[in-house]
């Protein structure tokens, strides 16, 4: 992602993501929580039908353990079974 600070993210990391397409420091292009506490907070203001906790629990673990790939044509996680199963 690259420094808050735009002026900053172009001198110090050019090549992240605020550094090559921030316009601002209120228009940096991507946010970041700075806490895990922050972000359980963010994440249930900007999606309420999504449960963290859930995800933890269930679809976490099959993330890590490559048993999820990233279908980029229906923009979802899928699980790897013997057939593709679109996640919530």
């Amino acid at each position: 992602m690259g420094p808050t600070k735009v002026f900053r993210a172009r001198n110090c990391v050019p090549d992240s993501i605020r550094g090559a397409y921030g316009l601002t420091d209120t228009r940096n292009t991507t946010h970041g929580s700075d806490s895990p506490a922050s972000a359980s907070r963010e994440i249930a203001f900007f999606f309420p039908e999504f449960n963290e906790q859930l995800w933890y629990q269930q679809e976490e673990p099959r993330l890590r353990c490559g048993q999820m790939y990233y279908n980029a044509e229906k923009r979802v996680h899928c699980v790897i079974r013997g057939e593709e199963t679109e996640l919530t």
